[in-house]
């Protein structure tokens, strides 16, 4: 009876803080208690909207009248010299929180300063602590996925087929949690690093002007599916000059492969960027018509894959 009571307790807890979040808005934390590994400063802020040296997430847990306990980690694009944070960030939050989703933003450090496995590490321990955060937060681990569009799509991509259960005698509690993405959401990802339809751009920021090619092979994430690589959305336009689609189809075409659960949408028209397809006035875009209806499909998707049961 007494155990039954403490964990009855522990419940409780969690639940009041999950609540007591919801209530204060979203909270930024950094992804490590001290020097992320690999820093080469203490910078708390960089440019183009990164993070510096300080890694960080930011999350916005549903309201509580509409939460279900999944939560998605989100990669902004930028290259990885930049992060979009407003439309490929705090709207894509703001989404996921209608549907009764956790938004969890990612900041990650960013070349050139930084080279890979970096980005890699801070998606994987952003993973890691959700799962650790979940009792927390009001979230079931089971049911933690990716978004990333452009190379924060590249970035989700590496994650959801480079990824491991987690180190069970680690000092760290965090790192006893897995870091595999439960699923996938790509918008106009960068993929397929090491063919000719590479974004050039977030290869050199990610690995520099002349890269190992065993490494640049090994982050070209068509080649790297394999049947365990998570169940996967993308959506992506015909137009796309900034990054090809053809990333996104080597990358259907290897799920298929491995026997992998994928949805692809392509839209015929549509520039690189749109995020939501809601518009981005800021940058005279306005609204795409067709293309703003991906996260209702998404959703649809999620909703199939049992994602958003309560």
């Amino acid at each position: 009876m007494r155990r039954l009571l403490t964990s009855s307790l522990v419940i409780a807890c969690g639940f009041v803080a999950g609540l007591r979040a919801q209530a204060q808005g979203p909270q930024t934390f950094p992804l490590y208690s001290g020097p992320a590994p690999g820093a080469q400063g203490t910078e708390t802020s960089g440019a183009n909207n990164g993070p510096g040296d300080v890694p960080t997430i930011t999350v916005w847990l549903a309201p509580k009248e509409k939460a279900n306990g999944a939560a998605v980690v989100i990669c902004p694009g930028g290259g990885y010299g930049a992060l979009a944070i407003d439309h490929e960030g705090k709207q894509v939050a703001e989404w996921i929180n209608s549907i009764g989703v956790a938004g969890i933003m990612l900041k990650y450090r960013l070349g050139p300063k930084y080279k890979h496995p970096i980005m890699l590490q801070d998606a994987q321990r952003a993973l890691r602590m959700v799962r650790a955060k979940a009792g927390e937060w009001g979230l079931d681990t089971k049911r933690v996925g990716l978004l990333g569009f452009s190379a924060g799509g590249h970035l989700a991509s590496t994650a959801g087929t480079h990824f491991d259960a987690g180190k069970a005698d680690a000092e760290d509690p965090i790192d006893r949690q897995s870091c595999r993405p439960d699923f996938l959401v790509l918008g106009y990802p960068v993929v397929a690093l090491a063919t000719d339809y590479a974004h050039g751009g977030s290869r050199n920021n990610l690995l520099g002007p002349n890269p190992d090619p065993s490494v640049l092979a090994g982050l070209s994430n068509e080649t790297q599916v394999t049947k365990d690589t998570p169940p996967t959305f993308l959506v992506h336009t015909n137009e796309d000059t900034g990054v090809m689609a053809e990333n996104s189809l080597l990358f259907v075409l290897a799920l298929r492969r491995a026997g992998v659960p994928v949805e692809l949408h392509l839209f015929e028209k549509g520039r690189h960027g749109l995020g939501l397809g809601t518009g981005l006035p800021e940058r005279n875009i306005p609204p795409d018509d067709a293309f703003k209806a991906w996260p209702k499909l998404c959703e649809t998707w999620m909703k199939g894959r049992g994602i958003l049961a309560r």
